[in-house]
């Protein structure tokens, strides 16, 4: 089997693959996309780390692709839906350099405190202005951690031998395993207002994008410093530079950046409370030696049979098995991306009931798949089918899982209980005689919508027009509504439905169809 090696990949990572037989190892860095587009067509696997693009043109040239292995955390540069679709599987190294991100993230927790690479510069121009750079201690105060995944933890565990006060907020995270942790589990706005010193270990998805912007820097602490080693476009920069140059918070350090490189007249880098490295929270040899095993040798066992590790796109199960339940898959992932996003509030417990002919097998395939649907609105690319259970149980979610061999409405049926500290909600789900997923219930209506594309999830009071007004309001917006699927239980009581519209949703726009009158509930869901 022959595998390209298209970016630079530690030795220790070469040597797993290339101490095999039964592999031919090819390492051609620095190629142009028209390049590997030439060349992949030949290859069973392609190992990447940031610099390669596999894109759609690349994965549909692959003719005899298998795997795709990333030796890091993102898979940003990486078209997983192209990937998917050609049946391909991509696999990424999730833990390979949670210690080097920490450590960077302390370095620059130390270095903003101090104000380190400022007085760097100043006393090597020959300059002695002690007075200027007066700094202040990290003990006894408070760090927020936004985001208690392997980094935030890891970054926690340091900050408490500085003495400080962690809190957190971290809506996946159960309060039990904080506690034991010793961190204060809050929400993000109580966070912000109490908080010296806050940093930041979320992927970036449509929720954390600019989740800090004007108003979360109002609510900040002017000594307050902000730090960021995880994903550009987590801050609002603009609101960040208009925060530090009216003396809303006291500095900021960043690693990472919307744009990366960065405009050198870039306005937030000529501030002088602000400190900025070049992406290298994974930059240390140990990450990237770390990294290249661990990818090496998850493409390895899965070229060789011997199983399916970190894998974002595919479930550990055998070939003819997974023809039976792909379909199922499907639906149980798309249900549980639903499901994560119509909920509100900290999950604790998940309660998943199969019932009908899918009992027959192993539903284990189904659960990673559900399971990962829930967390990926919050986690992204960090989650996978493999990790979903195991950072389920990390974050304290209690899961059960019950069958019913005989279904009365439905030839198969795969319920979700999900009950969060704000609420319990429940979705239901099957596959049509197209073999397609349909959502079947929420709550206690009766509907059925397909789990596809951008939906608009409301609940309303059933009055004369409710369709009408929004249907006009959509449509004023250029909104186009593919399927509108609608469920009620009592003539003039609360309704339920679902409509599939053909592009996003802007949050004014969102706003307007909330304030309409006799709507109760709006949720905005993409799958």
């Amino acid at each position: 089997m022959k595998i390209l090696v298209s970016d630079s990949l530690s030795e220790e990572g070469l040597k797993i693959l290339k101490e095999s037989k039964e592999f031919q190892v090819d390492v051609k860095t620095g190629m142009k996309p028209e390049e590997l587009k030439a060349a992949i067509g030949c290859y069973d696997a392609l190992l990447v780390r940031s610099a390669t693009k596999a894109n759609k043109d690349i994965i549909d040239a692959a003719s005899h692709l298998k795997v795709i292995g990333r030796a890091g955390v993102g898979l940003d540069n990486v078209d997983l839906a192209a990937a998917t679709a050609r049946g391909i599987v991509v696999m990424n190294a999730p833990a390979g350099n949670t210690i080097s991100t920490c450590e960077h993230t302390m370095s620059m927790l130390l270095a903003l405190a101090r104000s380190i690479p400022q007085s760097n510069a100043s006393t090597k121009k020959g300059e002695w202005k002690r007075s200027k750079f007066m700094g202040v201690e990290l003990y006894k105060k408070t760090l927020g951690v936004v985001g208690l995944g392997r980094i935030g933890t890891e970054v926690a565990r340091r900050a408490f031998s500085f003495g400080m006060k962690i809190v957190a907020f971290d809506p996946y995270l159960s309060r039990e395993i904080a506690e034991d942790l010793g961190i204060e589990l809050m929400e993000l706005e109580p966070l912000l207002k109490t908080s010296d010193f806050i940093t930041f270990h979320v992927p970036l998805t449509d929720a954390t994008h600019h989740m800090i912007s004007d108003k979360a820097f109002a609510l900040m602490k002017k000594n307050c410093r902000v730090i960021n080693c995880a994903r550009g476009g987590i801050i609002d920069e603009p609101a960040l530079v208009r925060a530090l140059k009216e003396g809303k918070i006291a500095g900021a350090a960043l690693d990472v950046f919307e744009k990366e490189p960065p405009d050198q007249d870039y306005e937030l880098l000529k501030l002088d409370n602000v400190i900025v490295s070049c992406h290298l929270g994974a930059s240390t040899e140990e990450a990237q030696v770390n990294v290249a095993i661990e990818i090496a040798e998850c493409v390895k066992d899965f070229l060789l049979g011997k199983g399916i590790r970190n894998a974002a796109n595919y479930p550990s199960i055998d070939s003819e098995l997974y023809k039976i339940l792909q379909p199922y898959i499907v639906m149980a992932e798309r249900l549980g991306l639903f499901a994560g996003q119509l909920i509100e509030g900290r999950i604790n417990e998940i309660e998943i009931q199969y019932s009908g002919e899918i009992t027959k097998y192993d539903t284990a395939s189904l659960s990673m798949a559900l399971m990962k649907g829930i967390l990926s609105p919050a986690l992204k690319e960090t989650v996978n089918f493999i990790n979903a259970l195991p950072l389920a149980r990390e974050r304290g979610i209690q899961l059960k899982q019950t069958k019913i061999s005989i279904e009365k409405e439905f030839l198969n049926l795969v319920s979700l209980l999900v009950k969060t500290d704000k609420e319990t909600r429940r979705v239901a789900a099957t596959i049509s005689a197209k073999r397609e997923p349909v959502i079947v219930k929420i709550d206690d209506f009766d509907v059925e919508g397909k789990p596809e594309g951008y939906m608009i999830v409301m609940k309303n009071w059933d009055k004369p027009g409710i369709i009408g007004n929004i249907g006009t309001l959509l449509g004023m917006h250029k909104i186009n509504v593919a399927t509108l699927v609608f469920g009620r239980n009592i003539p003039g009581a609360e309704a339920m439905s679902i409509w599939n519209v053909d592009s996003p949703i802007a949050e004014d726009l969102l706003g307007q169809i909330k304030k309409t009158e006799n709507i109760l509930s709006v949720k905005l869901i993409k799958v």
